[in-house]
């Protein structure tokens, strides 16, 4: 028996008994060798002696909606909504794993490859600006302590089954890391390093030429420290689409070109199913990582995250099979055309 399905769903049954960006907003799969180099995650694939799980005894819908959580700054005395204190998002992620979801990247929900437990649920945690209070390496090339990445893999330690991953969407001079080591020690640790344009540009108010630009100025900026890394997604600056928005997934500038799997936006609410009819990578939702309370909280992570326990229908739970995508026939959802051999309704 697969020991990360086990431990999942031993979250899940304890739960079951307890119960009984960046500010201001305006406003398919990529190439396989892009994938390859993405880190592996967990394997839920039974043995090939056992009965793969019932989806309905699981309640499977893996055409439904999954959280894209967006953070920015964590401090002690927020200045704005997109500030979160240290012991909030720590909060956050003990949330998440008691309701038995794991964290997956970006990449890996853009492009299918959600390979969970049985029962599970994948979240997507993401960050912008390449801030220190998110990542810095201390003297001894550890996470600094207190940063968002050394909290995450505190959690992920004390829960086996809740991966220790995230997608780090950078600018410029990421981490204050001018050598490029933290991007290179993220990289080393399966964590997924994307694209948020050299200098946060808002991309609405540049032309084709300057879209271009921007976006590849992002991307050598990484690839700069990472020379052979494959930069798979783009986090809009501001969630401000362009005119063109074809441009923010694939284009080029003075040599250096990009074709990403997912474009995020800021957004105010779940993403589809990457499995779905309506998912849209070009155009894809985040949701902001946010307190009950303050402004537009109605539209952040906590008010979301209360939704979807009470409606856990809506969300996107696994079946614990890789290459079969289980769903209710009633859920009045479909699957998108590349995805319907694969799909099962029960």
């Amino acid at each position: 028996m697969n020991t990360t399905s086990t431990r999942v769903r031993t979250v899940l049954a304890l739960v079951a008994a307890l119960c009984c960006g960046c500010a201001g907003q305006p406003g398919a799969v990529p190439p396989d060798e892009a994938a390859a180099q993405l880190p592996a995650p967990p394997s839920s694939a039974p043995p090939s002696s056992a009965t793969p799980p019932d989806p309905a005894a699981v309640g499977a819908n893996e055409l439904g909606q999954v959280p894209i959580l967006m953070y920015h700054r964590l401090v002690e005395q927020p200045a704005s909504v997109y500030d979160r204190t240290p012991a909030a998002f720590r909060a956050e992620l003990e949330r998440l794993a008691a309701e038995g979801y794991v964290p997956v990247t970006t990449a890996e929900y853009a492009t299918g490859r959600v390979d969970l437990p049985a029962g599970a649920h994948p979240v997507v945690l993401t960050f912008d600006d390449g801030d220190a209070t998110q990542f810095a390496l201390d003297a001894e090339g550890k996470p600094a302590a207190g940063t968002a990445i050394a909290i995450l893999l505190d959690v992920a330690a004390r829960h086996p089954g809740f991966r220790p991953v995230a997608s780090l969407y950078v600018n410029a001079g990421p981490f204050g890391s001018p050598d490029g080591a933290a991007l290179r020690w993220l990289r080393d640790h399966g964590f997924e390093i994307g694209n948020h344009t050299r200098d946060h540009t808002n991309l609405s108010l540049a032309d084709d030429g300057g879209v271009q630009e921007a976006i590849a100025a992002g991307q050598r900026e990484i690839q700069r420290a990472l020379p052979d890394y494959p930069v798979s997604s783009l986090a809009l600056p501001f969630g401000a689409i362009p005119g063109n928005g074809a441009l923010a997934r694939r284009g080029g500038f003075e040599g250096t070109s990009y074709d990403y799997a997912c474009v995020l936006m800021v957004g105010a609410g779940p993403a589809p199913s990457p499995y779905a009819a309506d998912f849209d990578p070009a155009r894809t939702p985040r949701i902001r990582s946010q307190d009950p309370t303050g402004e537009d909280a109605r539209y952040g992570s906590t008010v979301w995250l209360d939704q979807l326990a009470a409606a856990p229908a809506q969300r996107y739970t696994s079946d614990g099979v890789l290459d079969r995508i289980s769903y209710p026939a009633s859920a009045g959802t479909a699957p998108a055309a590349g995805f319907a051999d694969r799909a099962v309704a029960y």
